[in-house]
């Protein structure tokens, strides 16, 4: 599935130089063309041990997603993305109030970057904390919301570790599921002034049998005209997502192991 690689997750932001209650007052620090208009395609800003600066207020568009391909969904996890659908998507985590998780949102989205941490502020007031002091995940961990974040720098990449997702989440508009055993890499990249891309990948999901992979710079204008968000809409109309009654299918699935992707 491609929404925020060969199974994986890629999404583009652009900085946008504004303060909701500061109207008036200019971003300083800021590069500008000629007629004053930030320059969005200038250097990459850099932090004073060398490493790419990724702070700033962020807008995320809307991802891409090629969807996994069908033999590799578990029918449990089919059973629940055909529910889903048939409900309009109407529990889905944002719609009721609840945080997002790993699911790419858009929206505003404050990066805010030191040595040994990087907290990334949501504009529905939920926050990821990204450990820089060296930490390794938990094996264990406790599952919430957000889950548990380490990250690394690999050349001018950051990449970031997580885990510890609760069950209530999902990983795509459309509905697809995840276990608490999600385990996703991101790979952050500022390639310019005005613009960071995110590679991230999912793996060990327990609802798929192949990682996904997802990229936010989607084409389509909406998801109405996305093309693959029509071919899930065809494909639960037809049946093809649920070959068991969901009673018979959520206890055993939930046990299975995917293959590494």
């Amino acid at each position: 599935m491609r929404v925020v690689a060969a199974a994986v997750l890629i999404t583009s932001v652009v900085a946008t130089p504004v303060a909701a209650q500061w109207l008036n007052r200019r971003t300083p620090d800021i590069p500008r063309t000629v007629d004053g208009k930030p320059a969005l395609t200038a250097p990459t800003p850099r932090t004073q041990n060398g490493r790419p600066d990724l702070a700033g207020l962020w807008s995320i568009f809307d991802g891409r997603s090629d969807g996994p391909a069908a033999e590799t969904v578990l029918p449990w996890a089919g059973d629940a993305v055909r529910l889903r659908l048939d409900n309009f998507l109407k529990d889905r985590p944002s719609f009721r109030c609840r945080p997002s998780g790993p699911e790419p949102v858009p929206g505003w989205k404050r990066i805010v970057q030191t040595p040994t941490l990087i907290a990334i502020l949501n504009d529905d007031l939920t926050y990821r904390q990204i450990f820089m002091d060296g930490r390794e995940l938990e094996r264990d961990p406790s599952p919430t919301w957000m889950g548990y974040s380490v990250g690394r720098w690999d050349g001018d990449t950051l990449v970031v570790e997580s885990n510890g997702f609760n069950d209530q989440t999902w990983l795509h508009f459309a509905g697809w599921p995840h276990t608490e055993a999600l385990h996703m890499t991101e790979r952050f990249r500022r390639r310019d002034f005005g613009h960071i891309e995110i590679d991230v990948t999912i793996k060990q999901l327990r609802a798929m049998s192949r990682g996904l992979r997802h990229a936010a710079a989607c084409p389509a204008p909406s998801h109405a005209e996305c093309p693959t968000f029509q071919r899930l809409l065809k494909a639960a109309a037809s049946g093809a997502l649920e070959k068991r009654r969901r009673s018979e299918v959520l206890k055993p699935a939930l046990l299975r192991t995917p293959r590494e992707s």
